[in-house]
């Protein structure tokens, strides 16, 4: 059974992009289409989409839920961060709204089987697409091959994990026994670096496994790009809406932002971020971490 993915700030996200017919509308990291087939069921065709993910079944999941509401889209098995060649291939020059919700799909978390979660026994990938090839980096490679200086500074820098030096050494003693090979395997080690009295309700290898996802797929600096690429796709007047779910995403949107501000190159629409209210927190707890902001080019 497919899991249920709940969109995040799905009205609010919506309504901040100020969408109206024969305007055209990205959605960077289309997911499960929550948020675009929403969008398709309000606008149907009038309003075009054009949607962006790096994991194949991400796009033949929104396919199918886009096409019962609208026949103007296209998708493609792409990185947001090269926005400019999916805008070129679609013959679209400038583009009236952009949505980027960085948050990882229930799909993705609980059938990609690319070992996203510690729930699960799965391989330690972490790529967002879906076919790992030979020498690409994975999150196995990174445990069983990168040395604990390297491994203390992703976990401090990517994961903001306190204990970031005890866990690089507890890496680097039990790959000496045996490889990473499993979610499992690095659960354990993490565990045992740590222990579990000190972190409540929430895995104490939850910092680790988000450290090793961003760096597995250059999800930082990809942000930047794509945040680039997008605003300088926009219309006059057009909106760039991100939902962020850390403090590291959060920080590069809203710096961004800010020097768009400054520069008089865009007007800031949210000047505190816009969060889930109280009734979606309980009905979604994957979603209590997210923020929404929003600019308009100028």
């Amino acid at each position: 059974m497919m899991a249920k993915h709940i969109p995040v700030l799905l009205h609010e996200s919506i309504d901040s992009l100020n969408l109206s017919p024969n305007k055209v509308f990205v959605d960077g990291t289309i997911g499960s289409a929550g948020h675009s087939s929403e969008v398709a069921r309000i606008f149907g065709k009038s309003v075009r989409i054009i949607g962006l993910d790096r994991d194949r079944r991400a796009v033949e999941r929104s396919q199918e839920k886009l096409s019962k509401f609208s026949n103007n889209f296209s998708l493609e098995i792409e990185s947001f961060k090269n926005l400019d060649k999916v805008l070129e291939k679609n013959k679209v020059e400038h583009v009236d709204a952009i949505l980027l919700d960085l948050g990882i799909s229930s799909n993705q978390l609980e059938e990609s089987g690319r070992g996203f979660t510690f729930q699960k026994d799965e391989p330690l990938l972490m790529t967002m697409s879906e076919s790992s090839k030979e020498g690409e980096l994975t999150a196995g490679l990174i445990l069983n091959t990168w040395d604990e200086d390297s491994l203390e500074l992703i976990l401090r820098g990517f994961g903001e994990e306190k204990f970031s030096k005890r866990i690089a050494k507890k890496i680097i003693e039990r790959r000496e026994e045996k490889p990473f090979e499993t979610t499992n395997d690095l659960v354990q080690a993490v565990t045992s670096a740590v222990g579990k009295g000190k972190f409540g309700k929430i895995n104490p290898a939850t910092k680790t496994f988000q450290a090793l996802r961003i760096a597995v797929n250059e999800e930082l600096s990809a942000l930047e790009e794509g945040l680039k690429k997008g605003f300088e796709s926009l219309n006059p007047k057009g909106r760039l809406a991100v939902i962020s779910f850390h403090s590291l995403e959060d920080r590069i949107v809203k710096n961004y932002f800010r020097e768009l501000g400054e520069a008089n190159l865009a007007q800031i629409l949210t000047k505190k971020p816009i969060v889930p209210n109280e009734q979606e927190k309980h009905d979604n707890p994957r979603s209590r971490s997210a923020k929404l902001r929003v600019i308009q080019k100028i």
